[in-house]
């Protein structure tokens, strides 16, 4: 039986010229690829393979349609050769029955394999001059569309990106948390998937935001392979390429936070971040944003501003010291008669969790995942869905096993009671750092602060000053009263109490 193989790269190419002369030479069956021949796993070559029996030929129009790897092209004719199969490449006049078949192949396999890498290495250079030139490789994604080459903003897309950017930023939300809103909100990837905190801190650092560009962050060294590897020499970095979406200020700002996060920037919970979302303007009620300073000898200062003061607003509050913060706030636990047994318990109840996750249920969602991964894997092999297609389905199924085995360790901790007390009870003295889970909300105007605590129907407020800078910076707090008959998250407080500066 005569089977016919043919093969080109790509899906746009026409291959009428190959089955024109399959059906002269009178095949009875043709095999059709559109894959380069650097891939082994054609599917149709795949299948070709499985099909032939003892005493079939297999026809190929030339070496090069066949495989572009000289170590394939032999290992193949030899799989064949053994199942009692011969392969004829007409334009080589090559029969792989004949005594000097497999010489006369391989000499021109080889050649063939050169022809390959010299098509790679002009079809790079290519390639690059045009990065070089402002060409845009890849395709679409969040806030951008990509088509000929050309990236322009995508309206509805890039409302999400400024929204990611504020958020994390300014308003000081976690990657995960930020996620989460998303999802909540029934708002959808490029892809239709779900958000992931992976995800968002991809979009953080993408500089294609601020309107750069840059590429060839990844590289092919060996062509035959064809696997990818990071570029660890020059990217092709553009600045100012496109119209970008958000401002280089926030930009900067936002690669400032991410520095300043990390380790723990994954966690919704950080001692880094002891105040954020909490501590609010007393003269516009905006939120108060923390902002970091390098001081000349190297030590850090942090601060919190007033986030309105940063989107334009015309507030004059003044900018608190964390160092100030923390100050008051530990001198209203030790100072004032607070019953301290009420808010221990108050802090038992906030660690402790009702919702006992189902830990089989949990490890058999994590196997189904798994078994999909497995499955891309085929249907990429199968030809039915691209490289990159499966890199990102690996790429969220391993988002969701990761949120769910953190769920699956996090439950030895999470419900013991006694390491639940435990962790409460730390709290008894009132002097150390983690202050914050105790507190709900302070609101700060001029010198004058007032903390609402957990397990406390009112607030306290008080007045300080503060002397020295750097590292001579000192606190001075004043007199610290009870707020009676004021309701938790009012401004009005502060107008009570005149400022100490």
């Amino acid at each position: 039986m005569k089977i016919g193989y043919i093969r080109v790269s790509t899906q746009d190419q026409n291959t009428i010229r190959q089955e024109v002369l399959m059906e002269q030479l009178g095949v009875d069956q043709v095999y059709i690829d559109k894959f380069s021949g650097k891939n082994r796993n054609r599917p149709e070559l795949q299948t070709m393979l499985e099909f032939v029996r003892k005493g079939d030929v297999v026809i190929v129009e030339s070496i090069s349609r066949f495989a572009r790897n000289t170590v394939d092209t032999l290992n193949i004719t030899r799989m064949l050769r053994a199942k009692g199969v011969g392969i004829i490449f007409i334009n080589d006049n090559i029969d792989t029955r004949d005594s000097d078949g497999e010489l006369r192949l391989s000499i021109m396999a080889t050649i063939a394999q050169e022809e390959s890498r010299k098509i790679s290495e002009r079809v790079k250079w290519g390639q690059q001059r045009k990065m070089e030139q402002g060409v845009v490789f890849g395709r679409s994604c969040l806030g951008y569309d990509v088509k000929d080459g050309k990236i322009t903003i995508n309206a509805d897309s890039a409302e999400i990106v400024k929204r990611i950017f504020t958020e994390y930023t300014v308003l000081l939300k976690g990657a995960e948390s930020i996620a989460d809103g998303l999802n909540a909100e029934q708002i959808r990837t490029v892809n239709g998937g779900r958000w992931s905190g992976a995800f968002i801190r991809k979009v953080l650092r993408n500089v294609k935001y601020v309107g750069d560009l840059e590429q060839k962050k990844t590289c092919t060294p060996d062509f035959l392979t064809h696997k990818k590897r990071l570029n660890r020499s020059e990217h092709i970095y553009i600045r100012n390429h496109h119209e970008p979406i958000i401002s280089r200020e926030l930009w900067e700002q936002t690669q400032a936070e991410i520095s300043r996060r990390k380790p723990t920037d994954t966690s919704r919970h950080s001692d880094r971040y002891a105040f954020s979302g909490k501590v609010y303007c007393g003269v516009c009620g905006s939120v108060m944003v923390s902002r970091v300073k390098t001081l000349k000898n190297g030590k850090i200062y942090h601060a919190l501003r007033c986030s309105g003061r940063i989107g334009g607003k015309s507030c004059n509050n003044e900018t608190l010291n964390v160092t100030a913060l923390k100050a008051c706030v530990k001198r209203i636990f030790t100072d004032m008669p607070i019953d301290k047994t009420a808010v221990i318990n108050a802090v038992i109840k906030g660690l402790s969790r009702t919702d006992k996750p189902d830990i089989p249920a949990l490890r058999r969602k994590i196997e189904t995942l798994n078994a999909k991964k497995r499955r891309a894997v085929d249907l990429m092999l199968d030809g039915l869905i691209t490289q990159q297609e499966l890199i990102e389905q690996k790429s969220y199924y391993d988002s969701i096993i990761e949120k769910l085995s953190q769920e699956i360790s996090s439950d030895r901790s999470v419900f013991e009671t006694d390491k639940i007390r435990k962790n409460a009870e730390r709290f008894l003295d009132f002097t150390s750092d983690p202050l914050w889970l105790l507190v709900i909300r302070a609101d700060y105007i001029h010198g004058t602060l007032t903390v609402y605590l957990k397990g406390i129907e009112n607030g306290f407020t008080t007045c300080f000053t503060a002397t020295g800078r750097g590292d001579s910076y000192r606190v001075i707090t004043g007199n610290t009263v009870r707020s009676q008959g004021i309701i938790p998250g009012t401004m009005q407080v502060q107008k009570n109490y005149p400022t100490s500066k």
